[in-house]
């Protein structure tokens, strides 16, 4: 690994509810890893630097949104590695860049804006044939690792996950980390995602082509407050009094929405009696410095 992972714990979640209903709540704190290159990133990312730097590479390409965790980790993890980078953000470049994209471009990473239709078809042969010819020597890292080097990466998540689990939630975007941990997952383990986006219909065409993993898992796709990057006084309320009561800091793009959906799936009886639950933190924190002021307490 790129970084030290000494850092990251497992803390654990109690309250009266909890108690009377005999489930343990854990976090897996990948957010610890680091400050910029936190939560399931660096891990996604492994394989790919590694590669990068067996064949001599220049660099990584990489492609995100204006708020991409993947753009700045990815721009921050080059640097360290002594590596380019180069960025593809969907959208024209606004009047005002976002603090993600200032934050990439201070970590070196050179940036390019393509239009939504443009981003769209960014993965087509055609496209890149024509748009990357400057960057013959870099290796193409897809948007959020989604690649079957990245979900090798993501199983690498699964050693630091207590094998008496029974239950491992995490937020979904690309799937790439879902399809990691079920690459790794034991008999035992019932993988849970909460995804993040509205109207996700290809999740199990995405891990087929992931991973080779047939263990099993199941959705909870009611929390993602109305799409990506969406959100609601509901959810900053309930962020809120997490770190009011149990001191944990989340994002409202993935870990924010990932622990509403665990604790009302608790509520309403999703977990049998027993159940060990294991959340991954899979960081993004910077993510909250677009919130208003005032909107978080932490």
């Amino acid at each position: 690994m790129l970084f030290d992972t000494s850092n990251i714990s497992i803390d654990t979640i109690s309250n009266d509810y909890l108690i009377k209903k005999k489930i343990s709540l854990s976090v897996l704190r990948l957010d610890k890893i680091h400050p910029i290159v936190s939560g399931n990133k660096l891990f996604k990312l492994h394989y790919f630097l590694e590669e990068v730097k067996t064949l001599s590479l220049e660099g990584i390409i990489t492609f995100g949104g204006a708020y991409s965790n993947h753009l700045v980790a990815t721009a921050y993890a080059c640097k360290i590695a002594g590596f380019k980078s180069v960025g593809f953000v969907r959208g024209e470049k606004p009047a005002k860049l976002s603090p993600t994209l200032i934050t990439c471009m201070e970590y070196g990473m050179q940036l390019y804006y393509l239009t939504r239709a443009d981003y769209e078809i960014k993965d087509d042969i055609e496209f890149l044939e024509k748009r990357l010819p400057l960057f013959k020597n870099f290796m193409i890292v897809p948007e959020g690792g989604y690649h079957p080097k990245g979900a090798a990466g993501a199983a690498l998540i699964n050693n630091l996950i207590d094998e008496n689990c029974t239950h491992i939630c995490t937020a979904l975007g690309t799937a790439t980390t879902i399809a990691g941990l079920l690459a790794g997952a034991k008999n035992n383990q019932q993988i849970i995602g909460i995804p993040v986006l509205k109207g996700m219909t290809d999740i199990s065409e995405r891990i087929k082509y992931l991973t080779t993993s047939t263990h099993h898992f199941q959705l909870l796709d009611e929390y993602h407050f109305g799409g990506y990057a969406k959100k609601t006084n509901e959810l900053i309320g309930f962020m809120n009094q997490l770190y009011q009561q149990h001191g944990l800091q989340t994002d409202f793009v993935y870990t924010g929405k990932m622990m509403f959906g665990v604790f009302d799936a608790i509520e309403k009886g999703y977990f049998p009696t027993g159940s060990n639950i294991t959340c991954l933190h899979t960081g993004g924190l910077q993510g909250n410095v677009s919130l208003s002021l005032g909107t978080l307490i932490f």
